[in-house]
C-alpha cells in the first residue's frame, strides 16, 4: 500500500482531501460523510444516473452542499444503507446483507432518486412478500407391495410425479418352485396442489397398493 504523499506536495499520491467543490466537480475521486461514515468513490461512478441526487452533486454548484473539514459532502442519511445504493451504482446490481431489510434500501432509493434501483427493490419486495404468503404444497403418500422381479417395472411405470421416498425389505413372502422371491415396500410421494388431485390409479402391474398415508414424515414399518 503506497504512503499517500503530503497534501501541501500535490503529488499523484495524494490523498483526496481538498474541498467539497473542488472533489465534487474537478477531481476523479469524491469523498462522501454520510451520517457520520465517509465513503470514497470516482466521480465518474457518481455521474451513472444523470436523474438522481449524487448527480446533481457533482455537477451544479448551485446545491451549495456543506461538507466536513476534509472537503467530504455531508449527507444527513443512514450510513448502513448507503452501501447498497453505492455499489449499485458501481456495477449495476443489487447487493445487501440479508441483515438488511427491503424497505430501508427502498427508502435510500427513492431518496437519492435512483429510478432502475427503485424499480428493482419494489421487485424484490413483490416477489418476497409472494413467497411468504404461499402456501407450502402438501404431499400425499403411497405404500407399494411388490416383489424383487417387479421393481425395474414399477420404476419405468411410474406416473410423473411421483418420486421414491423410502423402500424397506420385508422378506421373503412367496415362492415359486425353489426360489424364493424377495418382498418390499416402497414408499412414494407426490405434492399434492389441488384438492382435486386424487391418488387415481398410477400403479396396476402385479402391486398391493396400501392405503394412501397423509402429509407429514415418511411412516414406518415393521416385519410382517
Amino acid at each position: 500500500r503506497k504512503t499517500p504523499l503530503p497534501a501541501s506536495s500535490g503529488g499523484a499520491g495524494t490523498a483526496p482531501h481538498n474541498n467539497g467543490s473542488s472533489a465534487g466537480s474537478n477531481g476523479k475521486w469524491v469523498r462522501l460523510n454520510v451520517g457520520g461514515t465517509v465513503f470514497l468513490t470516482t466521480r465518474q461512478t457518481l455521474l451513472k444516473e444523470q436523474t438522481s441526487f449524487l448527480y446533481r452533486l457533482c455537477q451544479q454548484q448551485d446545491l451549495h452542499s456543506d461538507t466536513d473539514e476534509t472537503g467530504a459532502y455531508v449527507i444527513d442519511r443512514d450510513p448502513t444503507y448507503f452501501g447498497p445504493i453505492l455499489n449499485y451504482l458501481r456495477h449495476g446490481k443489487l447487493v445487501y446483507n440479508k441483515e438488511l431489510a427491503e424497505e430501508g434500501v427502498l427508502e435510500e432509493a427513492e431518496f437519492y432518486n435512483i429510478a432502475p434501483l427503485i424499480k428493482l427493490i419494489k421487485e424484490r419486495i413483490t416477489e418476497r412478500d409472494s413467497k411468504a404468503t404461499q402456501v407450502p404444497p402438501k404431499h400425499v403418500y403411497r405404500v407399494l407391495q411388490c416383489q424383487e422381479e417387479e421393481l425395474t417395472q414399477m420404476v419405468s411405470t411410474m406416473s410423473d410425479g411421483w418420486k421414491f421416498e423410502q423402500m424397506v425389505n420385508i422378506g421373503s413372502s412367496y415362492s415359486y418352485g425353489t426360489e424364493d422371491q424377495a418382498e418390499f415396500l416402497c414408499v412414494v410421494s407426490k405434492e399434492l396442489h389441488t384438492p382435486g388431485s386424487g391418488l387415481g390409479t398410477e400403479q396396476s402391474h402385479k402391486t398391493k397398493v396400501k392405503p394412501a398415508v397423509s402429509s407429514g414424515p415418511s411412516p414406518r414399518f415393521s416385519r410382517r
